[in-house]
């Protein structure tokens, strides 16, 4: 109550806006109605190493791009508020939370979320803990290691460039059933290599999920 409270206030000072278009929407609102309509829901049959379940709110595309670029660059309040709330209505859906025990957001490297002042993963894991009532963990997993960016790397690449830049904290994730949230899947390289650490650290099971999923021609 208190959260909506404080929604519905802010509002009136600072309306809340469609993360895609920029229009004014209700206090409650994730996207306006317009933006709502064009947004492509994930249907591939997508799956990562090692772990329970793979579900995807949206396909990558240009309809959800720009909540995503505002998400990264942290100046729209809403765009987390939108994309974990409709991440969190997915996982409910197929039932994939069920069971998980915390919420686990792929982390970044320490100096680079002191440069962007957030972690937008983390972000999103907050609104969809929120909304399925299960305890978010920041601090399960770190990002030990400083990597290039994956965008700038093909799949092989992608994977290479990522071992050993992980590390969990195994008194946090012995036994637990873990929901591993981020905010762009695209080969599903950092999703596996933090599945492979949290098992190897003790985990019982991890699930992943992360707001959009870049389609290939396999999935499509």
């Amino acid at each position: 109550m208190r959260y909506i409270t404080k929604r519905r206030l802010l509002h009136i000072f600072f309306p809340t806006r469609c993360p895609v278009c920029g229009g004014i929407i209700g206090a409650m609102d994730r996207f306006c109605g317009g933006c709502a309509a064009k947004l492509n829901s994930y249907k591939g049959g997508f799956s990562v190493e090692g772990a329970v379940s793979f579900t995807a709110a949206f396909d990558y595309d240009d309809s959800i791009k720009p909540a995503i670029l505002l998400l990264k660059d942290g100046t729209d309040g809403n765009a987390a508020y939108a994309l974990g709330g409709a991440l969190a209505d997915r996982l409910r859906a197929e039932g994939a939370s069920e069971g998980a025990d915390m919420i686990v957001p792929v982390p970044m490297y320490r100096r680079d979320t002191f440069r962007r002042g957030f972690n937008q993963s983390a972000l999103i894991a907050r609104e969809v803990g929120r909304e399925l009532g299960i305890a978010v963990e920041e601090r399960a997993v770190r990002k030990i290691k400083s990597t290039k960016a994956q965008k700038e790397l093909n799949k092989l690449e992608r994977a290479l460039n990522l071992r050993g830049a992980f590390a969990a904290d195994a008194d946090k994730v012995m036994g637990k059933h873990i929901l591993l949230i981020d905010d762009i899947c695209t080969t599903g390289s950092t999703l596996r290599e933090l599945t492979a650490v949290l098992l190897k650290s003790g985990a019982a099971s991890v699930s992943c999920a992360c707001c959009c999923k870049t389609v290939s021609r396999k999935e499509s």
